[in-house]
């Protein structure tokens, strides 16, 4: 890596391997200035320390995207951007204190202890289903359907709405729009893209908005509706609640098979080993692996002097590596370890469905090694997706 490196989210090498440029940078002393307009923070206490910080928020959504495109880019006349502008995770105070409170009622720990029945059914199924076959497209078949059947749940989405033709659609338009979440500067082929899936789900949610304000259930989509007016919340619901879980899956067996003691070891004991197991695989492949926070004063982080206005990338991914943190930190390990993992952000903006992710995470581990011990996971060349926020694969085959 030459010593001028600058750190660019849109570098193939990075996406497919990160971790020997996280450690480079954590090097470094101070923040690390990125290839585009903001600062990178890489040691766990950096990263720590600036998403706990008042000093940093999000901001002014428009000079935000801005900054990446130039002043005559207008961010919302484009529906991803207009979406992306309403979301909880880019809202600060009062805005954000308003909507955290609503959604975190609807996932209090109690109500998260009473899924685990339907979490247990709906893996349960899925596994029947592919069982029979051998094999399976995990990503396809398995990690991406259990969260997303699950939400289908929590936001009242009909049980006749949910045809397999309609649940691909459905999520395939939530991996695309996400990549608006990377806030660099897209294609215009990818503008394209983005916002023509935004439409698509504007429609669905809006829809579901609509049928809920006239018939309010006992759903997060109802309670959303009837405390303001129509927006993407439910959206960003939906695709928060299935991007983590399905990528913790897929990277997960992914990196147990790449290390096939931690494998072994959790065949041997599911019901004891699941829960450290999700943690280890939060840690060392984050399905986040960042967060943007701009500098609402002037700051200073790790001596480096960040001014108002002023962009990081906190890069949760190279703070779960840290060696100041972690024993061996680029060795998976799914005994037992003192977790300080900042895979779900925080601050005030910490992941509030942590807890289901982690519960979905233990159901779904201890239900694949307790049914498909034997199972092999093709390990050859993984293909991760584009993009660098999100880390996961493109797919993954397995069989058994």
């Amino acid at each position: 890596m030459p010593a001028d490196y600058r750190f660019d989210p849109a570098d193939p090498d990075l996406i497919r391997n990160p971790y020997p440029y996280y450690a480079a940078m954590r090097a470094a002393p101070g923040l690390h200035r990125a290839a585009g307009p903001y600062w990178v923070a890489s040691r766990h206490a950096d990263v720590r320390d600036v998403l706990a910080s008042p000093k940093f928020g999000q901001g002014d959504f428009t000079r935000n995207i801005q900054l990446f495109y130039g002043p005559d880019f207008y961010p919302l006349q484009h529906s991803c951007y207009r979406w992306l502008s309403e979301v909880l995770l880019m809202q600060d105070p009062p805005a954000h204190t308003r909507l955290r409170r609503l959604v975190i009622s609807a996932l209090t720990p109690k109500r998260i202890s009473d899924m685990r029945p339907r979490i247990e059914a709906i893996t349960a199924e899925l596994l029947d289903s592919v069982m029979p076959k051998g094999k399976m497209e995990v990503l396809s078949e398995f990690a991406y359907l259990l969260p997303t059947l699950l939400m289908c749940d929590m936001l009242g989405v009909d049980e006749v709405e949910r045809t397999p033709t309609a649940i691909t659609k459905l999520t395939r338009a939530i991996a695309d729009g996400f990549l608006v979440f990377e806030t660099r500067p897209l294609t215009a082929q990818d503008l394209a893209l983005e916002n023509e899936q935004m439409d698509y789900l504007y429609d669905y949610f809006g829809a579901l908005y609509a049928q809920r304000a006239q018939a309010p259930g006992d759903d997060l989509t109802s309670a959303l509706s009837l405390a303001r007016e129509e927006d993407g919340s439910s959206l960003a619901m939906f695709g928060a609640g299935f991007e983590t879980t399905a990528h913790m899956i897929g990277d997960g067996l992914l990196c147990m098979h790449q290390s096939p003691s931690e494998w072994q070891l959790l065949v041997s004991d599911p019901d004891t080993y699941a829960p450290p197991a999700a943690e280890e695989v939060l840690r060392i492949e984050s399905s986040l692996q960042g967060s943007y926070r701009t500098a609402l004063q002037d700051a200073e982080v790790a001596g480096t002097k960040v001014a108002a206005g002023e962009k990081v990338l906190c890069v949760l991914g190279s703070a779960n590596h840290d060696p100041a943190e972690f024993s061996d930190p680029d060795r998976m390990d799914i005994s037992e370890r003192d977790s300080r993992i900042m895979s779900f952000g925080g601050g005030i903006h910490h992941c509030i469905g942590q807890r289901l992710a982690r519960l979905e995470g233990r159901i779904a581990f201890t239900a694949l090694a307790r049914r498909l011990p034997g199972m092999q996971v093709d390990t050859t060349a993984p293909r991760w997706r584009p993009g660098f926020l999100f880390r996961g694969l493109q797919e993954l085959q397995a069989n058994w």
